[in-house]
């Protein structure tokens, strides 16, 4: 495609991928904030407000890398416009659900259109513009998502105070609404049209599967669902090996060391995140007294100084490596959620809560870019969607376990966040193990990743990056019809990026979705 961004369609189709985004982006952290009211007006015990937030991630992280192939292969506008739709009719029973267990399926449904919005919003940008606007199409994707991320809790607690938590949800429906014939309208259909074989569907379905048993056997205290996840989780890794480059996750990109890594830092880092947030936003509500807007206010810290820090932050990394940021980062984040256990009854913003989320933020802003620089440096140009996409699920799995195991390792009864008294006791449990999981990521960090200096800085999409969900999406540069640079849109990161004003070629490919040759560079 050669649609220019100063035209009026290149316009349509930034608003209309940023609206459809956000949307997502904004439901995978604003229902912290909501979950004691939600749990106050549908009695819901502690275990349902867990899965409230975890059955969105559990089908989001499983299935997100299926979305991106279903792109490629049926088009991808209309699998966007699919998410779309389908995120909306899902927040729609969201807001109208009459109990707990009606409001936990139809997360997991929003998190199935999720997985079909997200990759495809990315991958539209990508597809659609002249080469030469690309790069300046994805920052501005970038930044209102990031301005959009940043300002989520705001308005999420602002929507809890006044017309209630429902409209959290609800208020995705009119959002679709704009979205969807703007998209129809504006945006041009995209496909790879090299893609073929197989869908790694059972991949997909083992992969949720296994997270799920082992998600309700921490909540549930049930240890036949934890065996019985292990089992399907190992069924998940047979099946990927015998599928080889047409699996979902083809083994062959944990050939590269430095990939293998970096995964096992983002694991134990957005573990720590995943669990922080979560109880964060039922402390400041149930023991200290903040109202649901306060609570969104207090979090602002956070994600401000990673809109505005993060591109200083990818450029010091490119200079100086990946290795001190990805242990100093960390460490600071660490001290943060230390920070925190001086947050209890009757708690100072400016006191008590303030630092805390300022040092966590420095420490975010220090880890995150360099932590998607790395990723896309470990293994070959070819193959920078796929391992983009792989962390990005790696982090969300990582946060619903952590989600689902906290509260049972901090001795949170089922009432717990109803008493100010017992839920402030396990908080202050709970927060070292966070920080310790912190810690083990620096280690981790400093022991296992290997980077020179120079080595491929901050892509636009992490550039102002500030979810804390998970690392950002990247597909890297792709090639074109038309553009004189080869054959094909590709999915995220089938073609090569920019490196040095020099287009990489393509990597040859075979099979379904994100899968891919090995490749020399992968070692």
């Amino acid at each position: 495609m050669d649609i220019r961004l100063a035209s009026g369609t290149g316009r349509w189709i930034v608003f209309t991928t940023v609206l459809a985004s956000g949307m997502a982006l904004l439901d995978s952290t604003v229902v912290n904030v909501a979950l004691p009211h939600i749990g106050e007006d549908l009695g819901a015990d502690m275990a349902a407000l867990q899965w409230t937030v975890n059955a969105y991630m559990l089908t989001l992280a499983g299935l997100i890398l299926l979305g991106g192939a279903l792109g490629d292969r049926y088009g991808r506008r209309r699998v966007f416009v699919v998410g779309v739709v389908w995120f909306a009719v899902a927040s729609l029973l969201c807001g109208l659900a009459p109990n707990a267990g009606v409001l936990i399926a139809a997360r997991a449904l929003q998190g199935v259109g999720g997985a079909l919005l997200t990759p495809g919003s990315l991958a539209l940008i990508q597809a659609s513009f002249h080469r030469e606007d690309r790069a300046r199409a994805v920052g501005l994707w970038s930044g209102f998502g990031g301005v959009g991320a940043a300002i989520g809790p705001f308005v999420g607690g602002w929507l809890v105070d006044g017309p209630g938590w429902r409209w959290v949800f609800l208020l995705n429906v009119p959002l679709a609404a704009l979205c969807v014939p703007v998209a129809l309208r504006h945006v041009p259909e995209s496909r790879d049209e090299s893609a073929h074989g197989r869908f790694d569907v059972l991949g997909a379905v083992l992969a949720a599967g296994g997270l799920g048993l082992v998600t309700y056997a921490l909540i549930a205290g049930v240890w036949w669902a934890g065996a019985l996840g292990v089992v399907v989780g190992a069924a998940f890794v047979l099946v990927e090996r015998r599928r080889a480059e047409s699996a979902m996750v083809p083994p062959s990109v944990f050939a590269s060391r430095l990939f293998t890594s970096v995964n096992l830092v983002t694991l134990c880092v957005y573990a720590a995140l995943g669990g922080f947030f979560f109880l964060v936003a039922l402390q400041l509500q149930v023991v200290s007294g903040y109202s649901a807007l306060a609570t969104g206010t207090a979090l602002l810290p956070t994600t401000v100084l990673m809109l505005l820090l993060s591109a200083k932050a990818g450029e010091l990394g490119e200079k100086i490596g990946p290795r001190i940021p990805l242990t100093v980062g960390p460490l600071v984040c660490a001290g943060g959620m230390v920070l925190m256990l001086r947050v209890g009854e009757d708690a100072s913003y400016v006191r008590d809560v303030v630092p805390a989320m300022l040092v966590l933020g420095i420490g975010l802003t220090v880890l995150v870019a360099p932590l998607t620089a790395t990723v896309l440096a470990s293994v070959h140009v070819g193959r920078a969607g796929l391992a983009s996409g792989i962390n990005n699920a790696a982090a969300r799995a990582a946060g619903l376990l952590a989600v689902a195991a906290l509260p049972a390792l901090a001795g949170m009864g089922p009432e717990a966040y109803r008493s100010a008294e017992e839920f402030g006791e396990t908080f202050r449990r709970a927060m070292p193990m966070c920080a310790g999981l912190m810690v083990a990521g620096a280690v981790l960090a400093w022991t296992t990743v290997r980077v020179p200096a120079g080595a491929p800085g901050c892509h636009p999409e992490c550039k102002v990056h500030c979810g804390v969900t998970a690392p950002p999406l990247n597909p890297g540069e792709r090639s074109v019809p038309g553009d004189g640079s080869g054959a094909g849109a590709g999915r995220p990161g089938a073609m090569g990026r920019v490196r040095g004003g020099h287009r990489s070629r393509p990597a040859p490919r075979r099979g379904h979705g994100w899968g891919r040759r090995s490749h020399p560079g992968d070692q």
